[in-house]
Formats: C-alpha cells, structure tokens, sequence
C-alpha cells in the first residue's frame, strides 16, 4: 500500500500504548504543534481509553485486538508507537505497510534485523519512519553540536556521561531482562550523543555489569561501557536503575570542554558550562515541550515531503551499539564493529523550541 497523502495542514495522528511517556509528555504536545492532531488510541486497558480519550478529545480507541481495523481507518495518517521495545517490530511494519508514517519510540526494536525489517517496510510503502529522538530539536543539544563543530574546542578527545535513576520495582522494566533494563532504556542518551558530537560510528565496544539488587532486577541493573572511536577517541559511560537521579555528560578537546547537567532527562532546562582554557562559560537553555517540538518536525516531514533526519538508519546505529553491549556483557570481551559511514547527520536547523505546555512536569 502507498504511503499516506496529507490533504489538509493537520496529521492526524494515532497512538499506540498509552503508558506514561504517552499519557504524560507525548499527548499533551499534540496541540501545541498547530499541525498535528489525536484521531485514535490502541491500548489494551478499557477506562485508560475512556479517561483519554475525554482528556484529550480522541474520538476512536481500538484494543490490540482491533488493530488491524485501525490500520484500515481513513482517519489516521501517522502513527506514534509507545509499545515496549519487544514489541515495536511487528507493530511498526504493519503500519508502515499500510501505509502510515510512523514516528517510533527509540530503542527502535532489539536487533539489527528487526530494525532492517522496519527500515524495509518504510521502502516499500514510500511512508515517512522518524525514530523519537527528542534532543535532536532541543536548543542546548542542537547548541552544543554547534560549540563542538566550531572548533573553540580543538580536536575532540573522549566523552563520559552518566545516568542513573531508582526504578520503581512495580515498573515492567524491573523483570524482563537485558532489554528492559538500563542500557536499552537509557543507553541511547549517551551512546546517540556521543555518536553525534563525535560525527562519527563506534568501531569497538566493551560492557561490565553488576547486580546490586537481585530480588527486584533479573539483568545488570548497573552497567559500565566504554566505546572505542576512530581517529583515537573514547566514549565512556554509566547507567543505572538502582541510584540517585543524575543525567550528565562531558565532551573534551585539546583546548577545553563542554559539561552538560542535566543533560538528557524530559521536563528540566539543560545547562552547559565551556571551559576554554582558563575562561568558564555557562549557560541555561529555557525548558521548551521536547515531545511537542519533534512532532511539529515530523509532521512537516509529512506535509512538505521531506525526509525526517533521525531516521530509522539513525535508529538502527543506536541498536547496532546496544546488541554489541548485550554480547560483551555475556562474553566479558570487547566486540568489534564494522566502519560504517552515515548517510544523513543532525542539521542545527532542526530546532524546535516550543514553550512547555500547561501540563509539563
């Protein structure tokens, strides 16, 4: 099937899983594009459908079960998937095949061949895929990409991040393993920002994990990785879902560095301080509505035809890394990647600073 035309200004989306980064951020945002709006929910819980549905005046909810007969509902041109990462491939090809454009919550699947599989779809029916990378159109991300190509840093050396959170034991994550937990959840933080500072792709990547809690987690609920860069860079970083809230990162060149904190986590304003030598330099970006702004992007990728940027060969790049950290983890050895060059990179003018809605945290 062909790919979804727009007749009119507004894409008329549907979601599917309504679990709390949809209820909380994803929904919210739809409004505040002025080109976007709710038609349909897929979700398994009956009164989840009916709040939301009230709340945010979406006329049509389907179970999973119903699936199929919203894919075939003339009132639907793009769709936001929220499942949980398992779930995310069959879910996304069936709508890509069906023609809709699909913006898909990252991780983009749990392997290389799933995310082919996704990218594949997208091919045959011509529809837009956009993997939700919300910092690529937030201003103090877009702002330190611009910092680093400038050069006021000089050659860029490494990077470390840190992130790390208690994850309630009651959350789904807490139980089904490697890609529920920290690395797949918020590995992508770090690895994409770094991939993207960087301008470049991993070619080595080692892992090493603990578990500090085994009755609440059955994975490394604390996870270190180091990831090898060509041109003699390194990327460090380390996650976990047993302590404190902490989102970080620091980029380093030969004539100074870039601190970032908080760094990734929705809902706070990103701070920066650049060091140049002697000279400190820091500044706060104004909180914009993260999930609001991307969508705003997307669906002009729709309207206007045009290709969104993280697409899914960016979605694939970041999963490439993850079954890469999931193979060190098992065998304690480094993994090798093979080079690969990036078709398409982050562009400054993606930037979409939207004021944070009423309801933002």
């Amino acid at each position: 099937m062909q790919a979804r035309i727009v007749k009119d200004r507004k894409v008329r989306y549907a979601v599917v899983g309504a679990g709390w980064i949809a209820q909380s951020e994803f929904m919210p945002g739809v409004e505040h594009t002025g080109n976007s709006e709710l038609t349909a929910l897929v979700t398994g819980h009956a009164e989840k459908a009916a709040k939301l549905g009230e709340q945010f005046g979406i006329a049509h909810t389907y179970t999973y079960e119903e699936y199929d007969e919203m894919l075939c509902f003339g009132e639907v041109d793009a769709m936001y998937l929220a499942l949980p990462n398992w779930a995310h491939v069959d879910f996304a090809v069936r709508a890509l095949d069906a023609g809709l454009h699909l913006l898909l919550e990252k991780p983009m699947a749990v392997s290389v061949a799933q995310c082919e599989r996704i990218v594949a779809a997208s091919h045959r029916s011509g529809a837009k895929l956009m993997v939700s990378y919300r910092l690529h159109h937030e201003p103090g991300f877009l702002d330190a990409m611009r910092t680093i190509r400038s050069g006021d840093f000089g050659q860029i050396r490494m990077f470390n991040s840190t992130f790390s959170r208690q994850l309630n034991p009651s959350n789904h994550r807490a139980k089904h393993g490697f890609w529920a937990g920290p690395v797949p959840d918020m590995g992508p933080y770090p690895i994409n920002t770094a991939r993207a500072l960087f301008g470049a792709e991993p070619i080595e990547v080692f892992a090493t994990g603990v578990s500090t809690d085994p009755a609440r987690f059955d994975f490394d609920d604390t996870v270190a990785v180091t990831l090898k860069f060509p041109s003699a860079r390194i990327a460090a970083f380390t996650l976990t879902y047993n302590g404190s809230d902490v989102d970080d990162f620091r980029i380093v060149g030969s004539k100074g560095d870039l601190f970032s904190e908080p760094a990734y986590q929705v809902g706070l304003a990103i701070e920066h301080v650049e060091t140049i030598g002697k000279q400190k330099h820091s500044q706060s970006f104004a909180r914009t509505d993260p999930f609001g702004g991307e969508l705003k992007y997307f669906s002009d990728c729709i309207l206007d035809d045009r290709t969104p940027e993280a697409d899914g060969e960016e979605g694939l790049l970041d999963v490439r890394v993850l079954t890469a950290i999931e193979r060190s983890l098992r065998t304690g050895q480094p993994q090798t990647l093979p080079p690969w060059q990036r078709g398409q990179g982050l562009n400054p003018s993606q930037l979409e600073a939207l004021a944070p809605t009423p309801t933002a945290n």
